[in-house]
């Protein structure tokens, strides 16, 4: 080989390790995005960018999104591992109409959290927040209003084992349907497990917290604790199939026009502490305990 020709070589490969590292480097573990910012910059926090959808795609799988001060930060998809966070005290807005505001579709071992967030739909918007892949989802202390179909849609379908779920803090306010889990889309080995806790489900159209499935297909078990679903104008805790199980504790149901509906098999059973009452047409019933017959 001549020298010539080993020289181009090693200038080669030089190039390719330049481009290894470049693509490296363009990933942060943690970026930011600003109501002034530009998704032209590197999403840092002297250089931060417009929306999310522009933070994300230089964001490292696990790391974490911040919002610097208020702002519309747009709506995403996600397809990894991640935390979005919107600060305390600020809005940090993701407002749609016609579409979702965030999509998870993430793999089978992702965790997404999403912090202190607002989800404005403008009656427009399909569904606030729709998860359908990914390990698990931690909803915390965000606002979800205004979507003309679901504020929180929980819909896993290719999934292979399971899928868990936690919202806390959380308000779901004056949509189609507060927070729906929907288990007819996922396999007969697919177990949802969804857990609720200091939530409000209130003023929605339709109902307040829903889990269906359809037999043959996912499992789902919600577990509501300290939450109220109130003055919906359908059912305030509603559960469908026969692979669907809900237990209530601590929460009020109040103010809806059916308090609480069973169907097709599933089971609403509670674990003491409840107020369920001044339902249209005193509809207020009395929830078998955990682990009675």
């Amino acid at each position: 080989m001549t020298k010539k020709r080993l020289m181009l070589n090693m200038l080669a490969v030089f190039g390719v390790c330049l481009l290894c590292s470049s693509l490296a480097q363009a990933q942060a573990t943690r970026t930011w995005v600003s109501g002034v910012g530009d998704d032209a910059n590197p999403c840092s926090r002297t250089a931060p960018c417009k929306t999310f959808a522009g933070a994300i795609s230089k964001t490292a799988a696990g790391g974490e999104i911040d919002a610097l001060d208020p702002g519309g930060f747009g709506a995403v998809t996600i397809t990894k591992a991640i935390t979005i966070d919107g600060g305390g005290g600020q809005v940090a807005s993701v407002l749609a109409s016609g579409t979702n505001g965030i999509v998870i579709i993430a793999g089978v071992s992702d965790v997404v959290i999403l912090r202190n967030l607002r989800f404005n739909g403008i009656g427009a918007g399909l569904a606030g927040i729709k998860f359908t892949s990914g390990s698990a989802l931690s909803v915390e202390n965000c606002d979800v209003f205004g979507w003309s179909q679901h504020g929180i849609l929980i819909q896993p379908n290719t999934q292979a084992v399971g899928a868990r779920v936690s919202i806390k803090n959380t308000t779901a306010t004056n949509n189609a349907n507060g927070i729906t889990v929907d288990g007819s889309g996922g396999n007969a080995g697919l177990i949802i497990k969804v857990a609720i806790s200091e939530s409000f489900a209130t003023l929605n159209t339709a109902n307040g917290i829903t889990g269906g499935s359809t037999a043959g297909h996912s499992t789902v078990f919600l577990m509501l604790n300290r939450i109220v679903s109130s003055n919906n104008n359908g059912v305030g805790i509603s559960a469908s199939g026969p692979s669907v199980g809900v237990e209530i504790g601590g929460s009020t149901v109040s103010g809806n026009a059916t308090a609480t509906s069973a169907s097709g098999g599933a089971g609403i059973s509670s674990f003491k502490n409840n107020q369920i009452n001044e339902n249209n047409a005193g509809d207020n019933p009395v929830l078998p305990d955990v682990g009675s017959s």
